[in-house]
């Protein structure tokens, strides 16, 4: 079908975007088109075959050998004057490389071998004897930047995001953004937007050097004849590049960089960063000694554990993102409970676009929320008209009578039985018909709380994490008399705000309140053996976590772990330690956790814990005696039904706690450590320290771990 009859072709057209001209076509291919104008223009669309997005696969990068071919028989025949590339996909320009390609490849050789012939296409294109224009829209993103690297010009969109996030999959740019974006921008700057995997606004972007104008679409035919003519002026470079281009100078920002990152990435558990930094602190003034570097480092970094499970970590996300795709019908969302979590909830809905109405008895309490909203939204909203917007979405509602008008209700109420059951008999006599009414309890079972309801079909469980502008998961909690349509606008509207749904059964403490009390349980322990929380925090992170049992507790607030111990205790044969006193005694004095300013640990005006030094360096037993627990607790879920798969149980356990994604997920680490393994782990905790470390009957079925 040519590239004018479909349905993406249309929608582009609709909006003016400039793609060439209809009738100049001069090869059609499966996913690319290249036209010319009467101007000697030629313009290259890339529209990838059977996707939404554009990915550079195998398949487009040698399509795209090909039109270069015949670019370059026109140029040289002066038949061109200039050459344009463009995306037909209304999502963007490119996406970057497609990861189902780099899924489960282990030989670096070959991976080597394919990363030389793609850079062979870039180079032509960046060898073009007419000048060439990158057009970008919306996602800019690894190869689809490198691709626009490649070009002499780059004009952005208004509204466009370009961005390098291969750190995120362990890897760092493998298509000539080492040195081509350090070459082009302020180098420390460049080496940033590459380590950390943000992406940069349009307008951003131009302030950096990375594009040369920020246009709208009806501008893009003036602005592209300005670039092949040499009208369009470009900042590129800095007074940076030239110290830089010295070592001694580079070898003092590279050690800066070094230190910067391993505060958040460890160097053992993520390589890619401190690779990426030794490609420029080694071969930062030579280009060509930087590519061939740079092809072998990512072909090494790439058959790697940490890359293929962070892969893995990309795919699962994918699966849950599709989860929440359809349509919830939910415009307005009310919540009761104006603490943290039902404020930050209600927060984050309205910057969503969703119109929200926020109650609570006390309204001081919906003050403060509104007042950490506003906070929310000066440090993440972009414009102040998106900042007004989004305050004007957020109503206080001092008589609850917005649960007359909502699509969904949320309740944030104490976690108790009976307070959250009074909210809902005063509720059901405002909702109106076909609204859900969803509860974001952390633990307690929905067939207690439905007991009395005259709807229970239209409950669900819509469980977030704190905090609430930051973690991603939301276990969506059915139970045996929920709709399926409620359960489905559930998942949906956990996906129309941006939050990955995990569906799990109604269960005491249900998938990661389960999951995460016989680790935070087990640190207690150990204080209780007089080990220092700092030593007991720094065993955890050695495995990978994001933050120790101790800390952890503290974020999640005592008060709310206890009443899930508490819980669990009465409520299932989980064998979990006895509670200690001092942690009853240390929630009644008010001692919290962060929330409080107090916890285990002190907490000032930034909200960071005042940690002193740790003191013996953990050893495996510690780390086992930790984490083990909470991968045994996760196997008697898997096996109960609590999660329907070990894909949706590693997917949750990561997105809702933090847990190592190098290792790719509680259960995969199982699989890769050996399920026998983990078994024989246990036994043998279990003869040190007591009973609660058995190992789950789980491990012994055949497929154990999923």
């Amino acid at each position: 079908m040519p590239l004018t009859d479909t349905p993406v072709w249309n929608a582009l057209a609709d909006r003016s975007m400039a793609l060439g001209p209809d009738d100049g076509g001069l090869k059609t291919l499966e996913h690319w088109r290249l036209s010319q104008g009467g101007d000697g223009l030629l313009w290259l669309v890339l529209d990838r075959a059977g996707e939404s997005a554009n990915t550079l696969s195998e398949a487009v990068l040698e399509e795209l050998d090909t039109m270069l071919g015949e670019v370059e028989a026109l140029a040289a025949s002066d038949q061109a004057r200039g050459l344009i590339v463009r995306s037909a996909k209304r999502s963007g320009f490119a996406a970057g490389a497609d990861v189902r390609d780099f899924r489960g490849i282990d030989d670096a050789a070959t991976v080597h071998t394919r990363m030389q012939r793609a850079h062979g296409v870039i180079d032509r294109l960046a060898g073009l004897a007419v000048p060439t224009v990158a057009v970008v829209h919306g996602h800019c993103l690894g190869g689809g930047l490198e691709l626009a690297l490649a070009c002499r010009h780059r004009i952005a969109i208004a509204g466009a995001s370009l961005g390098f996030p291969e750190v995120m999959l362990g890897l760092h740019p493998g298509l000539g953004g080492t040195f081509r974006l350090p070459a082009l921008i302020d180098p420390l700057e460049a080496m940033t937007m590459m380590l950390t995997g943000k992406p940069a606004h349009a307008r951003k972007a131009k302030r950096l050097g990375l594009v040369d104008a920020v246009i709208e679409e009806r501008h893009v035919d003036n602005a592209v004849r300005d670039a092949v003519g040499g009208g369009l002026a470009a900042d590129r470079g800095s007074w940076k590049s030239s110290v830089l281009s010295l070592g001694p100078a580079r070898q003092v920002a590279a050690r800066q960089m070094r230190a910067r990152v391993e505060d958040r990435a460890p160097k053992a558990h993520y390589p890619a960063p401190y690779r990426l930094i030794d490609l420029w602190e080694e071969h930062g003034a030579d280009a060509e000694e930087m590519q061939s570097a740079e092809i072998a480092s990512f072909s090494e970094l790439l058959v790697s554990d940490t890359a293929q499970n962070l892969i893995r970590v990309f795919f699962l996300r994918e699966r849950l993102r599709a989860d929440g795709r359809g349509d919830s019908g939910v415009g307005h969302v009310h919540v009761v409970g104006a603490g943290t979590m039902g404020g930050d909830i209600a927060a984050w809905c309205a910057s969503r676009g969703l119109t929200v109405t926020l109650a609570d008895l006390d309204p001081a309490a919906i003050a403060r929320a509104v007042g950490r909203a506003a906070a929310f939204y000066d440090k993440k909203l972009r414009s102040r008209l998106d900042r007004r917007d989004a305050l004007d979405r957020l109503i206080p509602d001092f008589s609850g009578a917005g649960a007359a008008k909502a699509d969904l209700v949320i309740e944030a109420v104490a976690e108790k039985a009976d307070v959250k059951k009074a909210v809902y008999a005063d509720l059901a006599k405002r909702m109106k018909p076909g609204a859900l009414l969803a509860t974001n309890t952390s633990s307690i079972p929905l067939e207690t709380l439905r007991e009395g309801l005259p709807a229970p079909e239209r409950l669900v469980g819509l469980h977030f994490f704190n905090p609430v502008t930051r973690m991603e998961l939301v276990e969506v909690v059915g139970h045996d008399k929920a709709a399926p349509e409620t359960l489905a606008r559930a998942r949906a509207f956990c996906g129309a705000i941006g939050r990955l749904p995990a569906p799990v059964k109604s269960a005491p403490g249900f998938l990661v309140n389960r999951a995460l009390t016989p680790y935070l349980a087990e640190a207690f322990v150990m204080l209780d053996e007089g080990l220092a929380k700092e030593t007991i925090d720094r065993a955890a992170e050695r495995f990978g976590m994001p933050m120790g049992p101790v800390e952890l507790a503290d974020r999640v607030g005592l008060d709310i772990g206890l009443e899930v111990a508490r819980m669990l205790a009465e409520r299932t044969d989980d064998p979990l330690p006895d509670i200690p006193q001092w942690l009853v005694d240390k929630v009644d004095k008010g001692e919290t956790g962060r929330k409080a300013g107090k916890g285990f640990y002190d907490y000032g005006d930034d909200g960071k814990p005042r940690k002193g030094t740790p003191g013996a360096e953990p050893d495996q037993a510690m780390i086992d005696r930790l984490v083990l627990p909470m991968v045994n607790a996760c196997m008697r879920c898997l096996r109960e039904g609590v999660v329907a798969d070990a894909e949706t149980l590693d997917a949750a356990m990561i997105f809702a706690t933090g847990f190592a994604p190098f290792r790719g997920g509680p259960m995969h680490y199982a699989r890769t450590r050996g399920s026998g393994e983990v078994a024989a782990a246990l036994k043998r905790l279990q003869e040190a320290h007591g009973a609660r470390f058995a190992p789950d009957p789980g491990w012994d079925r055949p497929d154990a771990a999923g």
